[in-house]
């Protein structure tokens, strides 16, 4: 073919073709990876990438998209991004707008929770010279949970029931976004308060490993750990573990 016979574009024209082309066809897609470069930008953007074993794909969550989901997404952590694909014209790039981001599945919570486990773990956080003794008669105990449901209910009935004395409820969201930051103050405040509490239970039910992540976070096994007043951790059924028990004093 003579090189006459072949259409000629602008870098502009080629660039918009492109873009109208990806974009129509990825308007709406779920991509599977793992968190790689995670930037929480003052603007309150969030920028990474989701990689695999072959492949890398740029990703932004926009700050009013950001405000609204429910994970934390975590350096290393493999999810599911929901959004669309579009590209950039000045630098040839194309990248996926994030709409919602979700875990991929328990395998993927339980391998970031033991990766977080051996890493506070070799901090010495879950040392046994580290517990506290709980009080054999405690005058003042804080409960720190939900205000609402069946565990503070069964924990002031067993109280009454056993060994009446004083509790000061903290109420707190105990599953869903932020709700570690709220154990977390309750925890600290407690510690700040100018009134004496023998110890602090922390407290919900059974649930989900996802139901029980806020309890996996950093944040509250470290307000466990730094806690002056001997703390019981209660947290789900028996066969449900999360991080903060291997901090608190007692596990219950």
């Amino acid at each position: 073919m003579h090189s006459n016979n072949v259409p000629e574009y602008s870098v502009s024209q080629i660039s918009t073709a492109i873009k109208r082309l990806v974009e129509d066809a990825f308007t709406y897609i779920r991509i599977r990876g793992e968190i790689s470069g995670l930037k929480f930008h003052s603007s309150g953007h969030i920028y990474f990438s989701l990689k695999d074993e072959s492949g890398v794909i740029a990703a932004v969550c926009f700050r009013n998209m950001a405000n609204n989901i429910q994970m934390k997404p975590e350096e290393g952590l493999e999810v599911i991004c929901t959004g669309r694909v579009t590209t950039y014209a000045g630098q040839s790039k194309y990248q996926i707008i994030v709409n919602n981001i979700e875990h991929a599945g328990e395998g993927a919570l339980m391998a970031l929770f033991e990766k977080r486990k051996k890493q506070l773990a070799a901090e010495g956080l879950f040392a046994a010279e580290h517990k506290k003794p709980i009080p054999a008669f405690p005058q003042v105990i804080a409960v720190v949970t939900s205000e609402t449901g069946a565990v503070i209910r069964d924990i002031l009935h067993r109280i009454e029931a056993r060994y009446p004395c004083q509790i000061l409820l903290y109420p707190v969201a105990v599953q869903g976004k932020n709700c570690e930051l709220q154990i977390a103050n309750a925890i600290n405040s407690l510690n700040e308060i100018d009134r004496k509490i023998d110890v602090i239970i922390v407290a919900r039910g059974g649930g989900s490993v996802e139901d029980l992540w806020g309890f996996n976070e950093e944040i509250v096994v470290r307000a466990v750990f730094n806690s002056a007043i001997p703390v019981i951790s209660a947290i789900g059924h028996e066969t449900d573990t999360t991080l903060i028990e291997f901090a608190a004093d007692v596990r219950a």
